[in-house]
């Protein structure tokens, strides 16, 4: 499900054709955009505090460069069929590169969150949610996953809502995924989430789920990201003016 991972299907081969072509100020402006409504040198302003079904808080926050080891062990500690569900197919940990990857937030409107419950004073990552903003279709493509010993608990079903929230505050008009056909529990959590449900581009294996989204800033039911929509909006206001 992770939008890095995923194998080059013919749909994002095209994808990634169109934005060559338009060069590099398209990847300028995308970023720019997104900076001016994020301040990416404070990220913990930009954390969320979510509640698990037996009420115990969990922070969602953007991921750190200092979060890298304990976002290995993460990973490393998912059962395999759980990683294989995450990413789409084999895999053991992360590799360097794609670690490099998700732990720099920003990059290429790339974004990765963590969430996180404290266990006997450890900030422990008990899931994590990478998403992509795309500027030429208005949508954000994303993938999650939750701690096998945190399933169960409506982690994933809030660390969700929180997505469509920050997708929102994007100015996004869709949030979407692409899952493994036999990955049940992604497909219940979208089903029961409002997703609608089609073929993923170039992949029979493959499941996409996706959501319009068409809420106001003011109606974005995340506080701080309703707070980030009404700072976008004004900037934009401004840049037309």
């Amino acid at each position: 499900m992770d939008p890095i991972a995923k194998p080059l299907t013919l749909w994002r081969v095209m994808r990634i054709r169109r934005r060559l072509k338009r060069g590099a100020g398209f990847f300028s402006e995308a970023i720019g955009r997104v900076m001016t409504t994020l301040r990416l040198d404070d990220l913990r302003q930009h954390s969320d505090v979510l509640r698990a079904r037996n009420g115990a808080p969990v922070t969602v926050r953007f991921v750190e460069p200092r979060d890298a080891e304990e976002l290995r062990h993460y990973f490393r500690s998912l059962t395999q069929r759980s990683r294989y569900n995450r990413f789409l197919g084999a895999t053991s940990e992360l590799s360097k590169r794609l670690l490099d990857e998700f732990v720099h937030v920003g990059e290429a409107d790339r974004f990765t969150v963590v969430a996180t419950i404290d266990i006997y004073g450890f900030d422990t990552i008990v899931g994590e949610a990478r998403y992509a903003f795309d500027a030429d279709t208005s949508s954000i493509e994303f993938g999650l996953s939750i701690d096998d010993r945190w399933q169960g608990q409506g982690i994933g079903k809030a660390l969700l809502k929180n997505l469509e929230c920050r997708a929102a505050a994007f100015g996004a008009e869709r949030l979407f995924g692409d899952t493994l056909r036999s990955n049940d529990s992604m497909i219940a959590l979208a089903r029961k989430s409002g997703y609608a449900f089609t073929n993923s581009p170039g992949d029979w294996k493959l499941v996409r789920f996706e959501k319009p989204l068409d809420v106001e800033p003011r109606d974005i039911p995340c506080a701080s990201w309703r707070l980030t929509a009404a700072s976008r909006q004004a900037a934009q206001s401004s840049v037309a003016v």
